[in-house]
């Protein structure tokens, strides 16, 4: 069991450190898509509401994860009559907060985890700070862009694992899981179900498509955005409401997150 969250949080730093990356790059890259994704992003880093999610696993709930960004949690301060400040993102740029926890299978141990992002005002990332820990083992990630590296620590009953990677090796999923976690790592790709970690499959960049159409929330048929991709073959969805909040995450291994008027009548 062990060796599952190991890798599920090797997963998780693997996606968003291609999410970052893709950031950095998205500028140079083009296509033709119904909605800009720099327009999903946009609504996304200026959310005035924070998203309350829950975690379900094969269709069964096992915890619970809140996303907020800067910018909902100064308006939320703020007297409901009063108008937000000119300028709010500029001062200090953007930021981003992710809490919550998760239970897998027959594992007792509540898996907790808390990532915070900043972003300039231009929305360019700057660091990523993220912990998962467990009464087992605890993930320790943290990255300057400047730095172009990422510091990552392991703490485990084994002992501690203290690695540097470059932002190049991130690229390969393979060679980071193979840096981390030994000749062993492809086996517990099998864990979620993920494909072999192939050079081919490593290779491939992450391409996200943005759109805009509209879905059944409680008894409403409300618009959203809609973000796709997909990691190793694997498909990833992030649904989106106009005003940024999200509203439903897919994940491989059957892992999803959603808000709790998803599935009301």
């Amino acid at each position: 069991m062990a060796a599952r969250l190991i890798f599920f949080a090797i997963a998780v730093f693997w996606l968003t450190m291609n999410v970052l990356l893709w950031r950095t790059e998205f500028g140079a890259h083009g296509g033709e898509m119904p909605v800009p994704v720099e327009l999903v992003w946009r609504k996304i880093l200026t959310a005035p509401d924070a998203s309350s999610l829950t975690v379900y696993q094969a269709g069964d709930r096992t915890g619970y994860c809140e996303f907020s960004t800067s910018i909902g949690q100064e308006m939320s301060a703020m007297d409901a009559d009063s108008l937000p400040p000119e300028g709010l993102a500029k001062r200090a740029g953007y930021k981003i907060h992710l809490a919550g926890n998760v239970s897998f299978g027959d594992f007792t141990n509540r898996v907790k985890f808390d990532g915070r992002l900043q972003f300039s005002s231009t929305r360019t990332w700057r660091a990523v700070d993220l912990k998962i820990s467990s009464r087992q083992f605890a993930v320790e990630i943290h990255s300057l862009a400047t730095n172009q590296t990422v510091h990552l620590k392991i703490t485990s009953d084994g002992g501690v694992l203290d690695r540097d990677l470059a932002f190049a090796d991130l690229q390969n999923p393979g060679a980071v899981a193979r840096a981390l976690m030994g000749n062993g790592a492809e086996t517990f790709a099998g864990l979620f179900e993920l494909p072999a970690l192939t050079a081919e499959a490593a290779a491939q960049k992450m391409a996200w498509r943005a759109s805009r159409t509209r879905v059944k929330i409680g008894t409403e048929a409300v618009p959203i955005y809609r973000l796709e991709t997909e990691v190793l073959g694997r498909a990833v969805q992030v649904d989106v409401s106009t005003l940024g909040e999200i509203l439903r995450v897919e994940l491989p291994g059957d892992l999803s997150a959603r808000i709790d008027e998803w599935t009301k009548p």
